[in-house]
């Protein structure tokens, strides 16, 4: 052990010990911080369908792999740092004995090839990430890039760090080859040994070598337990908890169902919550539950949620990631205060200190910070335009490699701004009335419920007291009972159920709205009021009957994800299908056959509710093709299909900022050149209606595309067409002639020439 082993072990030894401590005294500050949210004992188990989602997640990176450049690449990385970290505390033994190694495992040929291919994995794995960085700099693509509000500095020190780290194990590796320290064969050493072959055989090199190693990682350590709001390293160690406690046991994500009001840990009852006591949502950055505090703590910047936000995309302020990091930066500068006993009342008084020198030892900057509103539009926390902005479609949470559930949060600051302050768009307030006193956000009489049926040359069973041998209750809903596009889905669906001797009923005047709009924006009373309403009248239409064949069938995606999802949580367990999934399997079944197959160009909008919340996907296209047509999928389709525009009860709220967001959705449906434009929900077809009438008013669609329901389709193929008439001789068949040819236009493929803004590739 030479001068130059004990000067530099010293130092690494010395610094260590420091930056060890700082680490740790952070970790024991971050579970004081994380423990001011509010309490939460729906997270407590079960552990073992918890821990099998924790470990597919991060050993099989499945979320991460949804980025499909970016996956293996940060999977190499991160068992660089979990396993590498071995090769990390190995060089405090290097760094005062060059031939020092860890006993057993350094005489193991397999142990020195995990090392090697940690070493040159990590090396791999960060370069390709600093290369995705860069092609996706913001400098590039704008608001186009995911990065786009990210720290870049953080970003730099940290891909610094670990390329560091990652040439440190090659480098002693390579150099202890060089001093023929062991008998490592070469396959085991495959990079070090040929490096080797070109270094001086010096001890002092293994020892510098190790030093680099050792220095890189303790500057690292230093510095995030000086910075506790970078996600970005963070979250190599919270993400690991943020995965295990996710919302939904079983490993799905937080969509479907949402949260439901809590206070002090437990479901608020609105029937005895004391405003005095309870918290109504979320008000105060405290108020949020310590998942909530988890989950901003976790937010490692990467802007996946960014990239898929129809807000966003079409110049909203909202960014999910902004968002996020906006509630942490405010919540770890606001700890300090409450680490204090720090509270303020809901007029902003300060009740929980007192004394002359209440605020003595507490930052300036917390008390500042303990000052601001959570929500407003001066000096507020989170700006209103960004708070309502969102269409609750859950891209961002479907996207986030690390499980944060951005929607509960965004739903649970609208609780708090609509049912305690009153401060919410104005155009929610018809809606609200309407819903309140009308039983649906359009303000029509119940009496009106069944005026889609006038039309129709078979009777519809209305439910009148006895179900009998009937199989479905028909679900309406407002939009199919009183919007006059959305009437002809559901005209579609009843006459297709007729046909396929399908026995079924509806409620007429008895069926009011399930509440989705409400609680979407933050109503839970009114939500309350209404599903509790509509439970116990659906409880007391199937009443002696077993939940099996409690059976309901839906039109309305919004529908179909409430009374599915969230009525049980009321006492209204009921079998839920969609009308595409019922429709599907009467077709498999042969009760209902098209005949007449509808030759044309058909792409399909996933609506969020029917999709991404519920996971249905295949029903609806196998209904297209069942149909004959020719499924064109947009670029944006399944779970990374684009909102419509008309969730989050943005349906009743004007969009006065960027491009509309249903005319965005048009512009990529035409970019497939189809003559029709299906979809399985009628939100979704008036909000595609009304994109394409502006698009066709413009000029920039022709005349002949149309927004159909999946329903509409089918319903076209089961009925026969009236045979054709004769053509005279030589002339052209009309089946041979598609609708773009007769107009001039041909269909021209996506690929060559697409429409709408310019999407980002996928693997960005």
């Amino acid at each position: 052990m030479g001068a130059v082993q004990l000067t530099l072990g010293g130092i690494a030894v010395l610094l260590g010990v420091v930056a060890w401590g700082m680490f740790f005294a952070t970790i024991a500050r971050f579970v004081r911080v994380i423990r001011l949210g509010q309490p939460d004992s729906t997270r407590n188990g079960p552990f073992i369908p918890r821990m099998k989602t924790l470990i597919k997640e991060f050993a099989a990176h499945t979320r991460m792999n949804k980025v499909k450049s970016v996956g293996p690449a940060h999977w190499l990385v991160m068992w660089g740092f979990l396993i590498g970290s071995l090769a990390l505390f190995e060089a405090y033994g290097e760094v005062f004995v060059p031939t020092w190694g860890w006993p057993i495992l350094d005489d193991w040929s397999l142990f020195q090839l995990l090392m090697e291919l940690l070493g040159v994995g990590t090396i791999v794995g960060i370069l390709v990430l600093i290369w995705i960085r860069q092609k996706n700099h913001p400098r590039r693509a704008d608001r186009q890039s995911r990065f786009q509000g990210s720290n870049f500095k953080w970003a730099y020190f940290i891909e610094a760090v670990v390329l560091i780290e990652g040439i440190g194990i090659i480098g002693v590796r390579a150099a202890k080859s060089a001093l023929n320290v062991h008998e490592t064969p070469v396959w085991a050493a495959f990079v070090s040994h040929p490096i080797g072959e070109l270094l001086p055989a010096s001890p002092d090199l293994v020892s510098v070598f190790a030093f680099v190693k050792l220095m890189s990682a303790t500057i690292w350590l230093i510095v995030i337990a000086r910075t506790m709001t970078m996600g970005i390293a963070w979250h190599r160690f919270s993400a690991f908890f943020n995965i295990y406690f996710k919302r939904e046991a079983d490993g799905g994500v937080a969509l479907g169902a949402l949260k439901p009001m809590m206070s002090n840990g437990k479901v608020l009852d609105l029937e005895e919550a004391d405003p005095d006591e309870d918290t109504f949502g979320v008000g105060k950055i405290e108020d949020f539950s310590w998942k909530g505090w988890l989950d901003f703590s976790t937010c490692t910047e990467c802007g996946r949620c960014q990239s898929q936000c129809p807000a966003w995309n079409t110049g909203k302020p909202l960014s999910p990631k902004l968002l996020i990091t906006q509630l942490r930066d405010h919540a770890y500068a606001k700890a300090p205060y409450l680490l204090a006993g720090g509270k303020r009342d809901m007029a902003g008084d300060e009740v929980g200190l007192s004394g002359d020198n209440m605020y003595a030892g507490i930052d300036v900057l917390a008390i500042a910070e303990s000052q601001k509103a959570l929500v407003g539009d001066d000096g507020g926390v989170i700006d209103p335009e960004v708070l309502w902005s969102c269409t609750s479609c859950g891209a961002c949470v479907e996207q986030c490699p690390v499980d944060i559930e951005h929607v509960d949060h965004i739903v649970d600051m609208r609780r708090y701004q609509v049912m305690i302050e009153s401060a919410f768009p104005s155009e929610l307030n018809g809606m609200f009335k309407n819903l309140e006193n009308k039983g649906n956000p359009w303000g029509q009489n119940a009496k009106d419920r069944l005026a889609w049926t006038e039309d129709l040359d078979f009777e519809v069973p209305v439910f009148d007291g006895d179900l009998g041998d009937t199989e479905y209750l028909f679900w309406v809903g407002c939009a199919g009972a009183f919007e006059d596009r959305a009437k002809k889905t559901t005209r579609a669906v009843a006459e297709l159920l007729h046909i396929a001797g399908v026995k079924y009923t509806v409620l007429g005047s008895e069926e009011s709205c399930t509440g989705d709009p409400a609680r979407r924006a933050g109503n839970e009373f009114l939500f309350q009021m209404l599903a509790q309403q509509n439970v116990e009248i659906l409880n007391s239409v199937f009443e002696g009957r077993e939940r099996k064949a409690r059976k309901v069938v839906v039109t309305c995606a919004h529908c179909f994800n409430t009374l599915a999802n969230e009525y049980p949580e009321l006492g209204g367990q009921f079998d839920v299908v969609h009308h595409t999934q019922l429709l599907n399997r009467l077709v498999r079944e042969k009760h209902l056959t098209p005949v007449a197959p509808v030759a044309e160009d058909v792409t399909y909008h996933d609506p969020c509710y029917l999709g991404r919340h519920n996971k249905v996907y295949d029903a609806p296209r196998e209904l297209v093709g069942a149909t004959g047509a020719t499924l064109r999928e947009m670029p944006r389709h399944g779970d990374r299909s684009m909102c419509c525009g008309a969730g989050g009860a943005r349906m009743w709220m004007e969009e006065k900022i960027g491009k509309r967001i249903n005319v965005e959705r048009v512009d990529e449906a035409l970019g497939t050149a189809p003559s029709k434009i299906a979809t399985g929900c009628p939100f979704c077809k008036v909000m595609l209606n009304d994109g394409l009438t502006a698009r066709q008013s413009d000029g920039q669609a022709s005349e002949k595309v149309e927004i159909v329901d999946v329903a509409q389709l089918l319903l076209t193929a089961v009925k026969r067409k009236p045979e054709p008439q004769l053509v005279p001789a030589g002339a052209p068949s009309l089946d041979a002639v598609s609708d773009a040819e007769l107009d001039g236009k041909a269909d021209t493929p996506t690929d060559e020439t697409a429409t709408g803004t310019p999407l980002p590739e996928e693997d960005k």
